[in-house]
C-alpha cells in the first residue's frame, strides 16, 4: 500500500512540475508580447527577386482565387513570380490557372507531402530567384507583405515569419482556431522575438533565403510537420528567424470539429516525433554549445498545447479542491489545492495577456461555450498518435 502512495504521489510531483513550468513559460513570453516589437524599416532598397511558391493538395475551391490575390503586391512585378504547385487538381482548375499571368507546376506523388511538392517546384524553376515565400493553398497575403518580407533581408535576414492572422470567423471552432493562433504569435512569435530569440514558423506566411531553403530542403522529408523539422535544423545551426508583425497573411481557420481534429492530431504527432528525435541533441547544443534558441524549441516540442493546458490545469485543480473540501483527510495529497491553484492562475493570466484585446468580445464568449469539446477532442487525439506522422491528413479548405 505504502509503495502504491509513493507511486502516485511520484506521479502528483511530476505533473505538478510538468504543468507548472508550461504555466509559467507561457506568462513569460506573453508579457514579453507585450513589449513593442517592430523590425526596422528599409527604404529605397532593391527589390529581391522572389518566388511565391503555393503548394495544394486537391485545393480546387480556393486556389483560383488564391493566385489571383497572390499578384497583387506593392512591389515590382517583374520581382517576383507567383508559383503554384499543383497536386491533383482537376483539369477545370488547371485551365483557369493556366490563364493567369503565373507559373503552374504539375505535380503527382505515390505520397503526397508539402516537401516533396516544394522540392519538386525549385528542381523545375532553377535559381533564378533570392527569396523563397511559401504560402498555403489557402493564404492571402496583404498587399505589402513582400515589401516587408524584402525589407528584413536587408537587415541581415535569411528566414522571416509573417503574422497570420484569420481570415474567416464564422464558426465557434473558427474563432477558438483564431484566438489560439494569435496567442501562439504572442507567445512564440513576438514575445521570443522581444527577447531576443528566434521567432516560431508556422509553415505558411514564410520566406527564405532561395538558395538557402533550396538546400536545406533537400535534406527534409516530412511527412507531416515539415516546418518543425525545418526549424530544428535551422535553430541547431543558429539561424536566427525573424517575425513581422506587420506583415499579415490572411489563413482559413478550421470551421468544423472533425477538421479541427485531424489538424491538432496531425501537430501533435509531429511535436512528439521531433521531440524524440532532437532532445538528446537539444540538451547537448544547450550544455556545450550555448545554443539557447535551439534547446528552447525543443522544449516547445514537448509542452502541451494551450488548450490542454488551460483543461488540465482547470480539471485538476477542480478535483483537487473537490478532495480537500468534501472528504477532508481521507486521501493524502502531495500537492495542495493551493498550490494547484496558483498553477491555474498563472496559466488564466498568460491567455489574458496574450489574446488581442479585439477578441475580447460576445463572439468569442459563445465560442468559449465550445471550448470544453475542443478540449476532449485534443485530449482523445493523445490516443490516437500512432502513425499520425507517417501518413499524409489532409486538412480540406473552402468548405
Amino acid at each position: 500500500m505504502e509503495l502504491i502512495l509513493t507511486t502516485i504521489h511520484v506521479l502528483e510531483y511530476l505533473a505538478f512540475i510538468y504543468l507548472g513550468i508550461a504555466a509559467i513559460y507561457i506568462l513569460i513570453f506573453a508579457l514579453a508580447s507585450l513589449i513593442k516589437y517592430q523590425p526596422v524599416r528599409q527604404n529605397g532598397i532593391r527589390q529581391r527577386k522572389t518566388a511565391v511558391l503555393i503548394p495544394g493538395y486537391k485545393e480546387d475551391a480556393v486556389i483560383v482565387d488564391v493566385a489571383k490575390q497572390a499578384l497583387i503586391q506593392s512591389y515590382s512585378k517583374e520581382q517576383f513570380d507567383v508559383v503554384v504547385i499543383a497536386d491533383s487538381f482537376q483539369t477545370e482548375t488547371l485551365n483557369k490557372l493556366n490563364e493567369l499571368p503565373i507559373k503552374v507546376i504539375e505535380v503527382s506523388f505515390v505520397k503526397s507531402t508539402k516537401s516533396k511538392a516544394l522540392n519538386k517546384a525549385m528542381e523545375v524553376l532553377g535559381d533564378d530567384y533570392e527569396i523563397a515565400c511559401i504560402l498555403d493553398a489557402d493564404n492571402i497575403m496583404a498587399e505589402d507583405v513582400l515589401k516587408r518580407i524584402n525589407e528584413a533581408f536587408e537587415n541581415g535576414y535569411k528566414v522571416v515569419q509573417g503574422h497570420r492572422v484569420a481570415k474567416n470567423l464564422n464558426t465557434s471552432f473558427a474563432i477558438l482556431d483564431a484566438v489560439s493562433e494569435e496567442l501562439n504569435n504572442n507567445i512564440f512569435r513576438k514575445g521570443h522575438r522581444a527577447f531576443g530569440l528566434s521567432s516560431a514558423l508556422i509553415g505558411s506566411g514564410m520566406a527564405f533565403d532561395y538558395t538557402f531553403f533550396k538546400n536545406i530542403m533537400k535534406e527534409v522529408n516530412a511527412v507531416g510537420g515539415f516546418d518543425k523539422e525545418l526549424e530544428l535544423r535551422l535553430l541547431k545551426d543558429k539561424q536566427k528567424i525573424e517575425y513581422l508583425p506587420d506583415a499579415i497573411i490572411y489563413d482559413e481557420k478550421i470551421q468544423k470539429s472533425d477538421a479541427f481534429a485531424n489538424q491538432r492530431k496531425r501537430w501533435l504527432s509531429a511535436q512528439f516525433v521531433y521531440f524524440r528525435r532532437y532532445v538528446l541533441l537539444g540538451i547537448f547544443h544547450l550544455i556545450f554549445k550555448g545554443n539557447v534558441d535551439f534547446f528552447d524549441k525543443v522544449y516547445q516540442m514537448i509542452s502541451p498545447p494551450r488548450i490542454l493546458l488551460l483543461g488540465l490545469v482547470g480539471i485538476i485543480t477542480t478535483i483537487y479542491w473537490v478532495i480537500q473540501l468534501l472528504i477532508p483527510g481521507a486521501v493524502q495529497l502531495a500537492v495542495t489545492p493551493f498550490y494547484w491553484t496558483i498553477v491555474c492562475g498563472i496559466t488564466i493570466m498568460a491567455f489574458a495577456f496574450g489574446i488581442p484585446r479585439k477578441f475580447y468580445n460576445k463572439e468569442t464568449l459563445q465560442a468559449v461555450l465550445s471550448l470544453p469539446k475542443a478540449f476532449l477532442i485534443m485530449f482523445a487525439s493523445l490516443f490516437k498518435l500512432k502513425g499520425a506522422n507517417k501518413k499524409f491528413i489532409h486538412t480540406q479548405h473552402g468548405q
